[in-house]
């Protein structure tokens, strides 16, 4: 099964018993699951049962929507125009106008425009009579970005097997070049010791002390295989039928954590090229993990 994406769009309609049912819905990406979907004020005791629709489908992200309800005919209601507030608006306006030397210009389309002089005055509507058709609306609209999102899914799962793969190549140049890194420091040593004026040091106990101590400080061999670990259980997740997102950002954080310590004990130019590459390519998995379900 792919991946699910928590960014999408979709939209749904039912019609029956004289009323038309709309919803759209878009999510994007968010730590915990947040609805917010907008209701017909006379229909919010449908909050809840349009709630329990969405979680049961996404579990992660933001999901946002608005869900309208009309006559079969394309109607919402009828218009209803407060004259006598509309008359007090005029009164007011052309005093002022009046003061200030304004024209009077006042006209139909401006009285529109005015707070509180229209407004549209819905169709009672029985929240049992609409609960059907609405949830069918709902699951059309569900449908559709589910489906958005398992779309986007799928690119993020190729983009993601692509740059693990990259990791996995990366500790693997890094294992090549991690026996380098003592041989390099013993050579070094050596030099340091016989411009100093000093011989025979291949047997001295000291200096093979010295060199012994220089190659457990810097063994990677723990964080290597750590690594590959992790990087296995990525792969593994990818192929998860469950939600992985939160799980794929722990495992972006210990990769971190353990190419970090990889780049501190194994001082050496090489490493630290590899690791510093390995670090730029994780952070642009870690932007991907954060779109994902």
């Amino acid at each position: 099964m792919a991946l699910k994406s928590m960014t999408g769009f979709g939209e749904g309609a039912a019609s029956a018993s004289g009323i038309r049912v709309s919803a759209e819905l878009s999510s994007v990406n968010r730590k915990q699951l947040d609805i917010n979907i907008n209701l017909p004020r006379n229909l919010v005791t449908l909050d809840a049962q349009v709630q329990s629709k969405v979680r049961a489908e996404f579990s992660r992200g933001r999901v946002s929507g608005i869900i309208r309800v009309e006559a079969a005919d394309g109607s919402i209601g009828s218009v209803v125009l407060n004259a006598d507030l509309a008359a007090q608006y005029i009164v007011h306006l052309r005093s002022t106008a009046q003061k200030l030397n304004l024209p009077d210009d006042l006209g139909a389309d401006c009285l529109t425009r005015l707070s509180g002089v229209t407004s549209i005055e819905q169709h009672d509507l029985n929240a049992d009579h609409v609960s059907a058709v609405l949830e069918e609306a709902l699951d059309n609209a569900l449908k559709g970005l589910a489906k958005m999102r398992a779309t986007e899914g799928k690119a993020l799962e190729k983009d993601l097997r692509a740059r693990i793969t990259l990791l996995d190549q990366s500790v693997k140049e890094i294992r090549k070049q991690a026996p380098s890194v003592v041989v390099a420091y013993r050579e070094k040593l050596f030099q340091r010791l016989e411009e100093a004026g000093l011989e025979d040091l291949a047997s001295d106990e000291r200096v093979v002390k010295e060199v012994a101590i220089f190659a457990d400080r810097c063994d990677i061999s723990e964080e290597l295989t750590r690594l590959k670990s992790h990087l296995a259980q990525a792969r593994k997740l990818l192929r998860s039928d469950e939600p992985v997102g939160r799980t794929l950002d722990f495992l972006c954080q210990e990769l971190f954590r353990e190419i970090n310590t990889v780049g501190s004990k194994a001082n050496e130019v090489e490493i630290t090229r590899l690791v510093v590459a390995f670090k730029t390519e994780l952070e642009r998995i870690r932007e991907q993990v954060q779109n994902i379900e």
